[in-house]
């Protein structure tokens, strides 16, 4: 039996499953309805199985209307890739990789090593975007990014995933305060003994705002923050004016250090030593131009 695949047809496919309507998936399809039945019933009798239940509440896909679905998101996916290789070459860039990263990542790792890539390859052009964790997982399963930088997820997530994790650099959070306070003048301390005061946090969009607000949940309590800023440069220097405290990577704490008068406490808490991984979609090949950047990044591993 001959299979003939239209790209239409999978468009209208795709639209099924996420409306899960063939009134309205033939709405965004750009066709009638009776148009997208015609299609519907064509591809079934073509494939040889139904891929739609039909019900008066709507449609859901069928065990093989699901892997339909699941080689349509590849054929899709590549057609874009497509699509921008071509815009790029005529606007004269080569490529674009679209890369998601947690806060210490893009804040602390991604801008030596975005400058050596770049450098070798002039003409290609990167997206780079900071996520959660959870949030960089999906966009790389779904096929909005390329790579993803993450840390901190249960291993029941990673597993559901079905995405490749490789390890990266180990991102270790202290606490930073004013050489006069207190803490500051202990050693190692638990970050429960620091959850009475109060907080200079990041924009509750980073990731790391989220972070430690779970960590402060896991012991029934909330952080106190006063003050939200922007960057790791703007939490030491409300730290040195005395603010307040905060846990951000010790790389920042070092850094800021140097120029501004704050104290680095490391933390015994386990989770302070998170284990940053790369993940990318197994069994598929990068762009030519993307692969070089993930060797970078595998060879920058610590």
């Amino acid at each position: 039996m001959s299979m003939y695949f239209d790209l239409t047809d999978m468009r209208l496919m795709l639209n099924i499953a996420e409306v899960k309507s063939l009134t309205k998936a033939a709405e965004r399809t750009f066709l009638s309805l009776p148009a997208a039945s015609h299609r519907i019933k064509n591809l079934e009798n073509s494939i040889g199985t139904e891929l739609l239940y039909r019900s008066s509440q709507g449609v859901t896909l069928t065990p093989a209307g699901e892997v339909f679905v699941e080689h349509a998101k590849l054929v899709s996916q590549q057609l874009q890739y497509l699509r921008g290789d071509m815009k790029e070459y005529a606007e004269g860039i080569r490529g674009r990789i679209r890369v998601y990263a947690n806060t210490t990542a893009m804040s602390e790792f991604m801008p030596a090593i975005l400058g050596r890539y770049l450098a070798l390859q002039p003409d290609v052009s990167i997206e780079l975007r900071e996520r959660l964790s959870i949030q960089i997982v999906q966009a790389i399963t779904e096929g909005h990014a390329d790579i993803g930088i993450v840390a901190g997820l249960d291993d029941a997530v990673m597993k559901s995933s079905n995405l490749e994790y490789l390890p990266y650099r180990v991102n270790k959070l202290s606490f930073v305060a004013h050489p006069s306070h207190p803490l500051a003048q202990k050693g190692p301390i638990d970050f429960s003994e620091t959850l009475d005061e109060s907080y200079v946090c990041l924009s509750e969009w980073s990731a790391i705002h989220g972070f430690l607000l779970k960590a402060a949940s896991s012991f029934g309590r909330t952080l106190r923050y006063r003050v939200e800023v922007s960057s790791f440069e703007a939490v030491c220097r409300m730290v040195e004016a005395k603010v307040g405290v905060s846990v951000i990577p010790e790389t920042a704490i070092d850094r800021y250090a140097q120029v501004m008068n704050i104290t680095k406490v490391d933390l015994n808490d386990a989770w302070a030593n998170r284990q940053l991984q790369v993940c990318i979609r197994p069994n598929e090949k990068l762009p030519s131009f993307a692969q070089p950047l993930l060797d970078l990044l595998l060879e920058d591993v610590e």
